[in-house]
């Protein structure tokens, strides 16, 4: 795979609560020259990334309910609402781990349909947190995903004690089928980047996506 072409797979990412004005210009800049999927940001960013990106192809994508997932459904949606009204074109929100911690499924399920309506049509990614869950429960959340048809299942917020693993990413595959996973959290390097699409990924999340792409040059200049 050429560096462009796994560039296409990155949402270039930077979520942090101490980024300025300046990083994510600076972000939204790496994504056109690299040809990144999208900039992945903080929703108080998209009326600035929408200014810079405009013109370009690169798509605004941003998060809702992060990232612990625990706000009210009501607060998930009207996030969403105002976020796609400022620019955003894909959403990723946080499931709600402690009602699947409760088996309160049902509420999981409504949660998840309460912002995909709000989505109307806009891609939805639902961040599962893998590393908070086990195996049994990222099955029965990844079906629910595929019952309601959202865009993607996704393995991490990257902001807790773990992100994702290639063991989770092909179980997720495995589950959703012809869905869309995104693999994030803790990939920084081409080798971890590669194996995650060879389990199944069809998106990564990074904010190292700049030593993605060049370590894959680098790599492929040595053949």
């Amino acid at each position: 795979m050429q560096a462009k072409g796994i560039a296409k797979f990155i949402d270039h990412t930077a979520l942090s609560a101490e980024k300025t004005e300046q990083d994510i210009l600076r972000l939204c800049d790496e994504a056109v020259e690299n040809g990144f999927f999208s900039v992945c940001i903080n929703s108080c960013h998209i009326p600035l990334a929408k200014q810079k990106l405009q013109g370009s192809n690169v798509k605004i994508c941003t998060v809702v309910g992060f990232p612990l997932g625990a706000n009210l459904s009501s607060v998930k949606a009207f996030e969403t609402t105002e976020a796609i009204k400022a620019g955003a074109q894909e959403i990723d929100m946080v499931i709600n781990v402690g009602w699947i911690k409760s088996g309160k499924w049902d509420d999981v399920r409504s949660d998840i349909q309460a912002v995909l309506t709000a989505c109307n049509g806009v891609p939805l990614k639902v961040i599962l947190e893998t590393c908070l869950l086990s195996k049994d429960e990222i099955v029965k959340a990844c079906e629910i995903c595929k019952a309601l048809n959202v865009a993607f299942v996704k393995t991490s917020t990257g902001f807790n004690k773990g992100g994702a693993t290639v063991e989770d990413v092909a179980l997720m595959r495995q589950i959703v089928g012809t869905l869309g996973v995104k693999a994030s959290g803790g990939i920084r390097d081409t080798q971890t980047a590669l194996a995650m699409i060879k389990a199944g990924a069809t998106r990564i999340g990074a904010s190292a996506g700049i030593a993605i792409v060049h370590g894959l040059q680098t790599n492929s200049q040595g053949y």
